[in-house]
């Protein structure tokens, strides 16, 4: 595997590629890095170009340290031009927030997706119904307001980043990749300098989130959903066990994406990339070698 950086116009990311051939992109989200690809990038270097980058703010990438550097439009300006250097059109897998980032890039900039795969990360539009409308989701996703906050980052490096590693081995279905050898892998990421507040800065740079007193967070947006309508052929996976995003944000997607397949995963949760590697890694390569 090799290690690069790409300069873009604005901003300098990192990347881990293996292999050659038609590329493939593996966009990570919070709070992880371009490690979380790593059975991925092992199984889809064999015949392609697989490529995992580092997201804004996130370990060797740059970190702008205004929350603003993080809304949508800047996400997906990276992706775009991540993809034009890889040669203008790839294969694009994402979790989590960079699954927010590619589901906009695909709404905005369809000709450089050849395919997309979507791993435990809400549609836009659904999204926001389901803060707005469902109080169970509301209730999911109260984390995220704890997150907004000026003094997360600090609560959460204490004690050798206990509550972040507390985070992942509460919320996963099975705990068995969650091995020493991982743990310091993650660890030395979130402790690149200012990483872990650039990271939580997508969370305030974004409007999609539980109301509260002083904001109406999803409640008061109005989505044009002509907008966000995504035309490239998309995968969805969902571990179902998911305890922040909750499977109710699938309903009704086949009307913002066209050509749609859903995959649910009933025993996994939002890692389901780390407990069913090879379940994943299955259904992915079933729908990129599929040309109906």
């Amino acid at each position: 595997m090799n290690s690069n950086f790409v300069q873009l116009e604005n901003i300098r990311l990192h990347t881990v590629e293996a292999g050659t051939g038609k590329p493939i992109l593996f966009v990570h989200g919070f709070p992880e890095f371009w490690y979380a690809w790593q059975n991925q990038l092992e199984a889809f270097s064999r015949d392609h170009r697989a490529v995992a980058v580092d997201m804004r703010g996130h370990n060797l990438s740059d970190k702008p340290t205004d929350a603003k550097a993080y809304r949508p439009k800047h996400l997906v300006a990276d992706l775009h031009g991540l993809i034009r250097h890889l040669g203008g059109k790839c294969i694009v897998v994402a979790h989590d927030w960079g699954g927010a980032a590619a589901w906009n890039l695909a709404a905005a900039h369809p000709e450089c997706i050849e395919k997309l795969i979507i791993i435990n990360s809400p549609h836009p539009v659904t999204f926001v119904r389901e803060l707005r409308d469902n109080p169970a989701q509301q209730e999911a996703s109260r984390y995220m307001l704890w997150l907004r906050k000026a003094g997360a980052a600090a609560k959460l490096a204490e004690d050798d980043f206990a509550l972040l590693a507390a985070m992942l081995t509460k919320t996963t279905a099975d705990a068995a990749w969650l091995t020493p050898d991982t743990l310091a892998r993650y660890r030395e990421a979130w402790a690149q300098p200012g990483a872990l507040d650039a990271t939580l800065n997508y969370y305030r740079a974004s409007p999609l989130h539980p109301a509260t007193p002083e904001e109406p967070g999803a409640a008061g947006i109005q989505l044009d959903p002509a907008a966000f309508t995504v035309r490239v052929p998309t995968l969805v996976i969902w571990g179902e066990r998911d305890t922040a995003l909750l499977p109710a944000l699938l309903d009704g997607l086949d009307a913002f994406v066209p050509d749609l397949a859903v995959r649910r995963i009933p025993d996994g949760s939002h890692w389901v990339i780390h407990e069913k590697p090879d379940e994943v890694n299955r259904l992915i390569r079933e729908f990129i070698e599929n040309d109906d």
